[in-house]
């Protein structure tokens, strides 16, 4: 494991002082949004993260070596190069071998965080189960990795692109605590609304850390979802965002994109008919995310 793990320099200090340390994923640098706004929301949720007292990790592959904490360099090359992987569990392994560039997604970044001894992961949105799945069986490995690992995921909800109920409803299968912070509702990315009640409610990182803290004391291995709902100024009304939603799942059906393909797809498409809205909206549910990672992970290494 050693010659696979890269350490930043600052993250192996903040391990060996038991610091609190939050881990960002990197597909959303590669992926997700476009240059150069996707590096500079990359450093500016770092910065928000020491600023709240923990110690920012983003993980990415980087010439077939897993890297936890990425220098100003690295962020940049991540930003804006070709022929970056979009790697989840799946492809770790080919990407390592092949010594290969990847950007990682929630289930593989929370893979290569608890490997790290890293126990709370920040991220967008998490993936679930696609509409159509009853057909097309597309359900993302984020769910099953969820499971699993115990590393706490702080999240704006399940990517509104997705089917929220029927998501919801394998999280319970799967036994993963749902916790909304602060709202009754449960939150669809973009919007602080989904239609859907949240399962639970916590009201401070306190309260989120001591649930975390129970759950694994009593042997309840896996993570726990942390929906985070996007500050009100900055939020994309939910029927708004519905209906760009199903002209965008229209236009991936008639160009046959599938696969892993479809989310960053899906994200563009909606981000160039709502002139940036959607794009404004995902760069400020990072960061609030952010903000309440830390104090999450503050909170719990206390």
């Amino acid at each position: 494991m050693k010659e696979l793990l890269h350490f930043s320099s600052e993250v192996l200090e903040a391990l060996k002082n038991n610091q609190p340390i939050v881990a960002l994923e990197s597909t959303i640098i590669a992926h997700g949004m476009p240059y150069p706004q996707n590096v500079s929301t990359a450093r500016q949720v770092e910065q928000i993260v020491r600023d709240h007292g923990a110690i920012p990790a983003t993980i990415a592959i980087l010439g077939g070596k897993l890297h936890v904490g990425l220098n100003d360099a690295q962020l940049d090359y991540l930003g804006h190069a070709e022929n970056v992987w979009k790697v989840s569990l799946r492809d770790m392994p080919y990407v390592v071998s092949q010594r290969l560039d990847g950007a990682t997604t929630v289930a593989a970044t929370m893979r290569i965080a608890s490997m790290a001894g890293i126990h709370v992961f920040v991220t967008g949105g998490i993936g679930g189960v696609h509409r159509g799945a009853a057909q097309s069986m597309d359900v993302s490995a984020d769910l099953t990795e969820m499971a699993q690992t115990n590393v706490v995921v702080v999240s704006a909800g399940i990517k509104s692109i997705l089917d929220i109920g029927l998501t919801l409803e394998k999280l319970e299968t799967l036994g993963i605590p749902v916790v909304t912070f602060g709202s009754d509702e449960f939150p669809s990315f973009y919007s602080r609304q989904s239609g859907f009640k949240t399962p639970l409610r916590l009201d401070t990182p306190a309260d989120i850390a001591a649930l975390i803290s129970t759950k694994w004391q009593l042997q309840l291995n896996g993570s726990v979802l942390i929906a985070n709902p996007v500050p009100e100024e900055h939020e994309v009304s939910y029927v708004v965002m519905e209906q760009h939603i199903q002209k965008a799942l229209s236009a991936a059906e008639e160009n046959d994109v599938r696969g892993k393909s479809i989310t960053p797809f899906l994200l563009k498409y909606i981000a160039e008919r709502t002139a940036g809205e959607s794009l404004t909206a995902n760069i400020e549910l990072v960061k609030n995310n952010s903000r309440l990672g830390a104090m999450i992970a503050v909170a719990y290494n206390q």
